[in-house]
């Protein structure tokens, strides 16, 4: 319609139009004699069914060896930091490491803001977040910053602190790829040691950076015994040893103090100097009997010990979690597949394995697409069951698939990009879109034959008339892809790979289809279809020489 009112018959063409029309006239006139040869002969057409398989091989095996992940990291200008000191280390010794962590990301001007803080009300835990100037002011990407930030963090002794750059799907911040769950109604003294020695083979895989389990076992644990009698015997209750060692150690809020228009707690507590080993315990004082003042050496006992620092559980049965990152150029696909075989080496009866976080939601999102892509499949074929009123045109059609995943996928590959969210969807759009090859081929096959012509050369003469339509809609789909694949900045990493995989695969599937859908229709079309006139034909199969029907 809009080419009905807005274009317009030329008449005196000018120099560029005529040497379009050259060129492409020649190419259509070469490409029809190179198919006329391709159909001359069964053995030629088999050749090219042949080719066909080997493509559809070809895209099995690219789709089997493909890296895989969630999705790719986009380059969101922030790096985040979990830390964490050992167990039972003080505010001083992990805010000592927080002013070494900040002094290392100062050295690179890429950062513009730097926040590290504790968390959780542990002072043995800590998160800090760097965030870069903007994508124009600076060359390098976070991943970049990222290679550069894990040697010197993971050169720093005491401390276990590690880059993350976010997930691209809202995951969050603290959240690392690996997230290897072992699940078993086993002590939690032998799930550490099961735990252990998954940690050693990861341990053995450079692929695995920081591993790690979420079972502490050691975390330091002061227990003080009362002795109640002697207490008694010197008027001392029991809670009030318990309030003076709180008030001592932890330190209490007595009164609030007010000047002006301030407001100050009044807290009181030990010097810290009185507060640094469990023998301090003892040399605290609480009054008994007489406001007589009694040393806690003379009441309790002292004595350290560890405990777990938390137990977890995963639907319902005890768990522990195994963590770790990803070194450059290593995939998530990679990491779980070595983490499903160290299991299997190293679990021993009765041990079960989960996935949870971001490997979790990239396991389900894999299993979808298979189903995702034979429902794809279903569904043009029916369509195009119902409107050719045949199942064998539909089948003809749709073997121009896998020719373009072989393209998409090889493609894709080169580039250096990943199965992933992302690129599956380009996978799925890319079945609607070389299927159209087919069926300007087929229909119009169908439509020459209706009007006497022979299977031959219908075929011939249909494909030779859409090779222009053809090649414009890929020129068009491919050159509008081009941008995607050459983006740059902000989310480029996703858009990526949708362009890559429609580039290639509609460039390489185009230069297939045009001759496989062709030969595989002179082998499997109908002998007739509805309305076709019945002309006698020679031994090759071609109409009489006096070529179209009237």
């Amino acid at each position: 319609m809009m080419c009905s009112k807005l274009l317009r018959h030329n008449p005196k063409p000018g120099r560029f139009d005529r040497g379009m029309e050259r060129g492409l006239l020649a190419l259509t006139s070469g490409y029809t004699r190179l198919l006329r040869w391709t159909l001359s002969s069964l053995w030629h057409r088999l050749a090219v069914v042949v080719v066909m398989f080997a493509s559809a091989g070809g895209s099995a095996w690219f789709f089997l060896n493909a890296k895989s992940e969630l999705a790719p990291l986009e380059d969101r200008g922030v790096i985040a930091m979990p830390i964490r000191a050992p167990d039972g280390a003080t505010l001083e010794y992990t805010a000592r490491y927080l002013d070494a962590i900040d002094a290392i990301g100062a050295q690179h001007p890429e950062f513009d803001r730097r926040f590290l803080s504790m968390q959780g009300g542990q002072v043995s835990t800590a998160f800090g977040v760097m965030r870069t100037v903007d994508w124009d002011d600076r060359s390098k990407s976070t991943a970049d910053l990222q290679k550069e930030l894990l040697p010197k963090l993971m050169g720093l002794p005491g401390i276990s602190a590690f880059p993350v750059t976010p997930p691209s799907l809202g995951q969050g911040f603290r959240e690392r790829p690996i997230n290897f769950v072992l699940v078993s109604s086993d002590s939690y003294e032998n799930m550490s040691r099961a735990a252990q020695a998954m940690l050693a083979e990861m341990a053995k895989n450079p692929g695995l950076v920081q591993p790690d389990s979420d079972l502490q076992l050691n975390k330091p644990e002061i227990f003080i015994d009362v002795d109640r009698a002697r207490a008694a015997d010197m008027g001392v209750n029991v809670d009030a040893v318990a309030r003076t060692i709180e008030t001592m150690l932890g330190g209490r809020v007595v009164t609030r103090y007010k000047r002006d228009a301030d407001q100050y707690d009044v807290i009181v507590q030990t010097s810290a100097r009185g507060r640094v080993t469990p023998e301090d315990i003892e040399k605290i004082s609480v009054r008994g009997r007489n406001e007589t003042m009694v040393p806690l050496s003379a009441l309790v006992k002292v004595r350290e010990s560890v405990s777990p620092r938390e137990l977890n559980h995963f639907n319902q049965r005890r768990s522990v979690g195994l963590g770790a990152s990803l070194a450059p150029g290593y995939s998530l696909g990679e990491a779980l597949t070595f983490m499903n075989e160290a299991a299997a080496r190293v679990l021993p009866p009765g041990y079960a394995t989960e996935l949870n976080g971001v490997s979790r939601e990239y396991k389900a999102s894999s299993g979808a697409l298979g189903i995702v892509f034979v429902l794809a499949l279903l569904f043009i074929f029916l369509v195009l069951a119902a409107q050719f009123e045949s199942f064998i045109d539909p089948f003809v059609i749709l073997l121009s698939v896998p020719l373009s995943m072989l393209g998409a996928l090889a493609t894709l590959q080169w580039a250096g990009g990943t199965l992933n969210v992302f690129s599956q969807i380009g996978l799925i759009t890319l079945v609607g879109l070389i299927t159209k090859h087919g069926i300007l081929i087929v229909e119009f096959g169908n439509q020459l034959r209706r009007q006497g012509l022979a299977l031959h050369e219908a075929t011939i003469q249909a494909a030779s008339m859409r090779l222009r339509p053809i090649l414009m809609t890929t020129g068009a789909m491919v050159l509008g892809a081009v941008p995607l694949a050459l983006a740059s900045g902000p989310g480029a990493e996703s858009r990526q790979q949708i362009g890559w995989v429609i580039v290639g695969g509609m460039s390489f599937g185009t230069l297939l289809t045009i001759f496989v859908v062709p030969a595989v229709y002179t082998l499997f079309a109908r002998k007739r279809v509805p309305g076709e006139i019945t002309t006698p034909t020679d031994e090759a199969g071609a109409a009489p020489a006096h070529g179209n029907a009237d």
